[in-house]
């Protein structure tokens, strides 16, 4: 508990610091040419911090110090020597080549900086710029891995506070760096801040590791690798990732020990990843397609679409919390033999994140201008961009129940014991709509196109995802689950409505949010409630009652005497006429339904 606990709050650290981060480059930069360089070159972080610390790192790496420190544990002699530890001998194996072969790559990447910005971005206004920075952000490539290579190390020890201060680390590092050499360097001091704060990332976690290795025997407070987080959550913007579904039982599978198991164990390790990481990278594809067809666009249009994304995405954030703490909830109960509980608790957690989801989006929708002149317009960020952004925004709000149920689904799929390459199928699907709709939105309505397209590929994979897990490990109803989602979604729409229309006429945008977030709770909590008592409404939990379970409980057995005094009474007392048996043995429209069991909200029990 107090390991989640400093986590979350960590994470909730980082996350700020990334607002303040993307409010800075804003007051600085603008949305211009200068940023558009820059976001075209933090494409390499942003797919490195998704690779090498939020999935294939953690998932090869974490269960191989767990085993190495069950061996330490389990075969610690007085006399043993150095090269004799395990934990030592995994380390001195896997970290030299990781080095080289990481280093080998950032090399590369470095030297073909310019090819790589013409493929990323083929139209961008200031190519020079943007290769500049590339080359700077490409370094962070090498601190990634080994910040990642002592996360899992740290993990798998049991110590959670310094791999979960990285991106706070980062974040400070970036914000610092900018605001000291933005003068003479412009923008290119924000690409040299992420790879200062790269670096920093590896030194927050090297004294622990370091302790961590030095230590003879496994500690006796150290939790199994699976217990807590395997990934920090939100990636270096702050923002909750597809990479948190490895926090569950991908690492309990039996994977062989790595890279010292030989050739066989790396194998199937990387069998039981692979469909993890394809679906993790193609979804990160999303910013790529978008970053490709904005490039063409009049200078701003990255910016936009980059400043829109990462505000549109706060309530996604949010509500991701619920399903993240309940995944390994659901991998427990699966692997207990109990299907029906698991789809239980996946169906009342999709529909809390999509009440949540579906509130914060209708805020977003309603009061889009007010929220990004309150967050970014001053300093080079002006009204104009303000107008711009929010267009961009209110549009991206559009799929943000589609990304949220693709981060809740994704984590059913990958609570199976076996690897399952349906959601990258999925995911595929989706970015393939997102290109071919992105091309021809861009074309007509430029920025707003790109983010359409965005919320339609992502729906598209949300929607395989809800229809193929009828036939997975957790066996969803689709049919109640898409109906109690669609009224959740008109009531978002009336709510959305009603937001905008009272947060319209207020001028200060502080107070203009605020009105918006409070109508559009009101509203949306209102119309459930009223459409509550309509037949088809999404199931909802309802809470246990004492008084049922009370009447359930089995009741001592009577005493010949009392018995005997029930029959003179019977007897004696006047007799029933089959109507008010029936009557009588009617349980009243209030009585709650039975606890195991989940019911409409407004309706009576389920008979």
């Amino acid at each position: 508990m107090r390991a989640a606990f400093v986590t979350a709050a960590l994470t909730a650290v980082g996350a700020v610091l990334g607002l303040l981060r993307d409010q800075i480059l804003a007051r600085y930069f603008g949305a211009g040419a200068e940023t558009d360089a820059f976001l075209v070159a933090w494409t390499v972080p942003e797919f490195a911090s998704t690779l090498l610390i939020e999935d294939a790192m953690a998932l090869i790496l974490v269960p191989a110090f767990a085993r190495a420190l069950a061996r330490r544990g389990a075969g610690a002699q007085p006399g043993e020597t150095l090269l004799a530890d395990p934990v030592r001998a995994l380390v001195r194996h896997t970290m030299p080549r990781l080095v080289v072969t990481v280093a080998a790559v950032a090399a590369l990447l470095v030297a073909g900086a310019p090819e790589l910005v013409d493929l990323l971005a083929p139209g961008l206004p200031d190519p020079a710029l943007a290769v500049d920075c590339t080359r700077l952000t490409a370094t962070c490539v090498l601190s990634f891995a080994l910040a990642g290579y002592c996360s899992a190390a740290l993990r798998a020890h049991g110590s959670f506070l310094a791999p979960a201060a990285i991106y706070v680390a980062y974040n400070v590092g970036i914000i610092g760096t900018t605001l000291v050499l933005r003068e003479p360097f412009g923008v290119r001091a924000a690409a040299a801040g992420v790879a200062a704060g790269a670096v920093l990332m590896v030194l927050v976690q090297a004294p622990s590791l370091v302790r961590e290795l030095r230590g003879r025997s496994t500690p006796s407070a150290s939790r199994p690798a699976t217990d807590g987080p395997v990934t920090d959550g939100p990636a270096a913007d702050g923002q909750v990732t597809a990479g948190q579904v490895t926090a569950g039982p991908v690492a309990d599978r039996p994977v062989a020990d790595g890279p010292v198991a030989g050739d066989g164990g790396t194998l199937l390790a990387l069998g039981m990843i692979a469909p993890v990481v394809v679906f993790t990278l193609t979804r990160q594809s999303q910013t790529l397609i978008e970053r490709f067809l904005a490039s063409p666009l009049p200078a701003g249009a990255i910016s936009h679409l980059n400043y829109a994304q990462k505000v549109a995405q706060l309530p996604m954030t949010v509500s991701l919390i619920l399903c993240t703490v309940s995944f390994p909830v659901v991998a427990r109960t699966l692997a207990a033999g109990d299907p029906e509980a698991a789809r239980r608790r996946v169906e009342r957690d999709l529909l809390l994140a999509a009440v949540v989801v579906l509130v914060g989006a209708s805020t977003v929708i309603a009061a889009a201008p007010q929220i990004v002149e309150l967050l970014f317009q001053r300093g080079a960020f002006d009204a104009a961009d303000t107008a711009a952004t929010a267009g961009v925004m209110r549009v991206y709000a559009l799929g943000l129940l589609g990304q949220t149920m693709v981060g809740a689904l994704a984590r059913c799929y990958f609570s199976a014991s076996r690897p399952l390459w349906y959601p990258a199928v999925a995911m595929g699907c989706g970015l393939s709509a997102t290109a071919v709709a992105g091309a021809a939105g861009a074309q007509l309505w430029g920025a707003a196109g790109i983010a359409g397209a965005n919320a339609l590929g992502i729906t598209v994979t949300a929607v395989m995802l809800l229809c193929g897990a009828r036939r997975q490990a957790v066996p969803i109803d689709v049919r109640r689950l898409g109906e109690g989602l669609l009224r959740l979604a008109t009531a978002g729409a009336w709510a959305t409505g009603a937001g905008w229309l009272c947060a319209r006429p207020v001028t200060p945008p502080l107070l203009a949010a605020a009105v918006a977030a409070l109508v559009v709770t009101g509203v949306f909590l209102l119309f459930v409630a009223c459409v509550a008592t309509a037949p088809d409404i999404p199931l909802l939990p309802r809470p246990r009652s004492r008084s049922r379970s009370r009447s359930r409980s089995p009741s001592p057995p009577r005493s010949r005497s009392r018995a005997a005094r029930g029959s003179r009474t019977a007897r004696t007392s006047p007799r029933r006429t089959p109507h008010a048996r029936a009557r009588r043995a009617a349980p009243p429209a209030a009585d709650p339904a039975p606890v195991d069991r989940d019911v409409p909200l407004g309706r009576g029990p389920v008979r």
